[in-house]
Order: structure tokens, then sequence, then C-alpha cells
């Protein structure tokens, strides 16, 4: 099986001349980025860098950072990317952690860099006019190219994400070559991309989704357009412009873009699939990307960066709140809540603790360093999951929440996302968030955290859920009006900051 330098390989060898990666005015084909990979893949091993080793960047998406993962891939390095926005103790952990040999790093991560004590301990490659560097990245450019095969074999690690950490330290997920060309290809099947597609590249590289966009255009000879920074203007912008034939972003970027201005005025046409990830879309939502797009695929990914695909729905606009069935990588159980054996299966309807099959192709194999996490989520070759879900009655599942953010009040068992979903179809609700709130009577009441685009007030709200379908006892008993609901760099939403009164009122 192919390694990832030798995809690259390919890809350069397959159409040299078709465009990889746009970066403003910058503009690398396939050929050009592979001579740009070579260099600095010879620049890295005179650095001292060897297979195995790690290389950790603090960088947005931009062309240094794609060359540099793919110089990582040939050389057989580990690449270990993560939030540029880190601070210096955080940014000790991952240095120390990872056992990094050398960071890369921009002008929005320097500071962390020069208050680091780790990194004062290892290379430091600064891209731009960064400072506190012991080289920069143009001097890598400069270098001799390295000659001859990739470094790697597909048994090999190529890259260890960090996950987000909500609950104690980031664990490290280290990935095999194999998985993440498995997965790049199931991306690529699942979402019917075909030859020389143009993405935006704006979810980040130290997340599943932007490596799985990155690696999948390399498969079709596609382009990568890197966007730094969300800000929907831009991006609305860049796809207008780049001609880009399909989005894969989590659904705030979704609902950012059709909240700004220039949305309507902006022609997108070329845009014909569309994708999302990283958490549930509300049906309000879903329809109005459907309605906005009209494209001609809709996908919902379920999945991690653990096992990168755990299910797919194709025509999501169709079956809201659905996350379909098994990628074709992968096979899923839901098992009874609070038991680790695989075999105990949930009934059709009832909630459950969702779990994916270790044995797949998209799979890791346990976590960096991190025996006590194994012990806690891997149970007789299953990956249980934290996430909560169930199957109806035609095998699709549906996901209703992560394990800790059942609400528990009065001693019953409620979902958010089924009250989210309700309340996100009122006209008068731009984004909702529901999450249970300490009570010295019913232990957690029922909040709902909204951020309006209209006239309504809780009155209003709470006669929509009365005369919804939604059973009583799960009626938010609260309805607190934010500016903003609070959310992660990858767009997630932070229901703990709103637990704890961690947000901007409405004014």
């Amino acid at each position: 099986m192919f390694d990832l330098g030798r995809t690259l390989l390919a890809a350069a060898e397959r159409d040299p001349m078709a465009e990889a990666v746009v970066d403003g005015e910058r503009r690398l084909s396939y050929a050009e980025l592979l001579q740009s990979v070579r260099r600095v893949m010879g620049a890295l091993e005179k650095l001292g860098l060897r297979p195995g080793e790690h290389l950790v960047m603090l960088l947005q998406n931009r062309v240094e950072m794609v060359i540099l993962h793919w110089a990582c891939q040939m050389l057989g390095v580990v690449s270990t990317p993560v939030n540029w926005r880190v601070k210096a103790e955080e940014l000790d952990y991952y240095l120390d952690d990872a056992e990094a040999q050398a960071v890369v790093f921009q002008d929005a991560s320097a500071a962390a860099v020069a208050k680091s004590a780790r990194a004062r301990a290892i290379a430091r490659i600064a891209v731009d006019d960064a400072s506190h560097a012991t080289c920069r990245f143009d001097e890598l450019l400069k270098a001799a190219p390295a000659e001859g095969a990739p470094r790697a074999s597909a048994e090999d690690v190529s890259l260890m994400f960090y996950t987000s950490g909500t609950t104690g330290r980031p664990k490290g997920v280290p990935r095999r070559h194999r998985a993440e060309r498995a997965a790049a290809f199931a991306h690529v099947a699942q979402n019917c991309y075909a030859y020389g597609e143009r993405t935006l590249g704006v979810m980040p590289l130290y997340h599943t989704m932007g490596v799985r966009s990155l690696l999948s255009m390399a498969l079709i000879n596609g382009c990568f357009v890197c966007l730094g920074r969300f800000e929907a203007g831009r991006a609305l912008e860049l796809i207008e412009r780049e001609k880009t034939t399909n989005l894969y972003l989590v659904p705030t970027l979704y609902h950012d873009l059709l909240a700004h201005p220039a949305f309507h005025r902006a022609n997108l046409t070329s845009v014909r699939k569309l994708g999302f990830a990283g958490a549930p879309m509300s049906e309000g939502l879903l329809r109005r990307v459907a309605q906005a797009f009209r494209p001609d695929l809709f996908v919902n990914h379920y999945g991690s960066s653990e096992v990168y695909t755990f299910t797919i729905n194709q025509n999501a606009a169709a079956k809201p709140g659905s996350a379909g069935k098994a990628g074709i990588n992968t096979r899923i159980r839901v098992v009874k809540l609070n038991s680790t054996d695989s075999a105990d299966l949930a009934p059709v309807g009832r909630d459950g603790h969702i779990i994916a099959i270790l044995e797949g192709d998209e799979s890791f194999e346990g976590y960096w360093k991190r025996p006590d996490a194994d012990a806690k989520t891997l149970h007789q070759g299953w990956y249980f999951t934290g996430d909560v879900g169930h199957f109806d009655a035609e095998g699709d599942l549906f996901v209703t929440g992560r394990a800790d953010d059942m609400i528990i009040s009065g001693g019953e068992n409620v979902h958010p996302g089924e009250i989210e979903d309700v309340l996100s179809l009122c006209h008068g609700v731009a984004e909702v968030v529901v999450a249970g709130v300490s009570d010295e009577r019913l232990g957690q009441r029922i909040t709902a955290f909204v951020k309006r685009r209209g006239e309504i007030d809780a009155a209003a709200l709470d006669a929509y859920c009365r005369a919804s379908s939604l059973a009583d006892f799960k009626r938010p008993r609260e309805y607190v009006f934010v500016a903003e609901i609070p959310k992660s760099p990858t767009g997630k939403v932070l229901r703990r900051m709103l637990v704890v009164g961690e947000f901007k009122p409405e004014k």
C-alpha cells in the first residue's frame, strides 16, 4: 500500500501542472509543490529530524503549512499540528508530551514560543518575520532538494492530532500512513469528489477535517484554497474567485456564511457539493443551507480524530438529524449506556453509547502514552466514542449528544439536541444551545441559551415548545438571550462556558 509521500509523488506525476494550493496570490502546481517539499525535506534532515520524531507546528492554513505537512510525510517525521492560539504553558505540554525535536511558528504564535521553556531547547523555525527563531522557513526553501524515495512506509505514523482536552489534558492521537490514506480515499468516495475538485481549505490543519480536505485533494489532483482564519466575507470572496466546487465545514461556519450581508450577492454557483461534520446541524439551519445552495450532494459526516468516519448520510436534508449508516471502512454499534460489552446492544429507538470497530481501515490504535485513556475508551476491540445515539427502524443512526452533555432534570434523562432541534425551527431563533444549569430542586434546570434574529421573547418560545411534539418534562424552564454562543476555534459549541456563565449577554 502507498504511504502518503508516494501519494504526493503520484499526484505530481499524474498531472504536474494541475493547481495544488492557492494562498492569496501564491499558487503552486503539483510539480512546484513537490519541488518545495523536497527542499524542505532536505533542510529538515540537515536540522537533525529523523523518521519517527515529531515536528510541532503552530500555523494557520497557509502554503507553508501545506509544504511542511507533505515534507513530514516524505521524510517519515510525525506531523504534529496544534492550535496556533496556544499559551506558553500549553505549548510546553505539547512539546514535552510529543518529545518534539523542532517547532514551526508564525507571528500569531510567536509570544507563546518566546515564553515556552521547552521551546528554547529545540530548533525553532519561524515563518515570515516572527521573532525568537533559530532559523526561518525561507531558508529551508533554499536547501538542496532531498533525493530518492520517501523515507516512510504505510505502517509508519503519519501525524498526531491532539484532542481538544475538554476534560483533563489533551490526548495525542497517532495515526499511521495507511489509516490516513484510507480516510482520504473514503472522503473522496463518500463525498463523490471528481477529478480536479477545488475545496475551501479553512478547517484548521490541526483538525481532522482540515487534513482530510488537504489529502483528498491530492488523490484527485484537486486544489486546496487556503483561508488562514475564517471570516465569512473573505470566505465568500474566495469561493467566488477560486470557483470552489465543494465545502466541508462545521455547522457554525455555514451559519456565518448565510448570515453575512454579502451572501446573496456572491456568485456561489460553482459549489455543488456540501459536507458538514464536527457537530450536529440543527434542522432549521439544515433547511436554510439546503435552500440557499441547492447542492447536488449534501453530506452529514460523523466521525472523530480517532476513527475518521463513523457514519455517512449523503442526503442530509432529506432526513434531518440522521447521521446515516456506517462508512465504507468501518462498523458501528449502539450499546446500552454504562455498558462496556460490545455485544450488549441497545434496542432500536433507544439511546445508548455509540461504538466503532478498531479493526477499521481508518482507525487509530490507541492514545499516545495514555494507558488510562485507552482503558477508558477501548474495549473488546471497539472504540467507545463518548457519544449517545440510537438506530431508527431503517438502520440510520441519530446522534443525540455527548454522554457528558446529558441533562438529568427531576430524575429524567434529557438530551439537549432534541430540544435544540425544536427551537431551531422557531422563526426568531438564530442559534440555540440547551444545557443543564444547577438547580436545588431539579438537580439540573433545562436552560435554553438563545441568540435572536428577530423579535421574540421567552413567553413566545415557551408557547412554541408547548405547541410542539416536545414532551413537557423536556421543555426549557429558563431562556437566556446571548449576544453570541461561545465556540471553540473549530466552531464547536462550548456548552460548559454557558453553564458556568462565561458568555456575553444580549445588550
